[in-house]
């Protein structure tokens, strides 16, 4: 019995001393680079606010959100994102795929920000712009979007 009290309070210090290092949130990026593909990129979020037990970023406006959910099977043809926005997967798994064969999986618990909007006063070109998607597993997707200010 003393054993297992040990333990969990191990856990809980060691889960403290994590929360406190961790100054920053990982965030993975989909966007439009110079080039006019869509790439992947991973950027810090800074936490400057909370406490050791919870750090907070500051607030980032947002417009309005939205769930989806997708069926198995479902996948899209090549497009961009119309609004900049953050993509949660609340359940099911999904497939990012990029031009250059560079793909991406993601599941219940994973974010990423899309921002691969079609550059300023370009047409869509079938053969450059954007990314497809499509649901992979055995579970159908259920996603939150949350649209930026922008």
């Amino acid at each position: 019995m003393q054993t297992i009290v040990s333990i969990r309070f191990f856990a809980c210090s060691s889960s403290l001393f994590l929360l406190s290092a961790m100054t920053t949130f990982k965030n993975i990026v989909l966007f439009t680079d110079t080039d006019g593909y869509a790439k992947f990129r991973e950027a810090d979020i800074a936490l400057p606010g909370g406490s050791p037990k919870a750090l907070l970023s500051d607030l980032i406006p947002s417009g309005g959100f939205q769930v989806r959910q997708s069926p198995l099977g479902v996948s899209s043809d090549f497009h961009c994102t119309t609004t900049a926005q953050w993509l949660v997967v609340l359940s099911g798994q999904m497939e990012i795929g990029l031009r250059d064969g560079t793909a991406r999986i993601f599941k219940a618990g994973d974010h990423f920000f899309s921002n691969d909007l079609l550059p300023e006063g370009a047409e869509f070109d079938s053969t450059l712009h954007g990314h497809c998607s499509r649901v992979v597993g055995d579970t159908p997707l259920e996603t939150l979007f949350v649209r930026t200010d922008n």
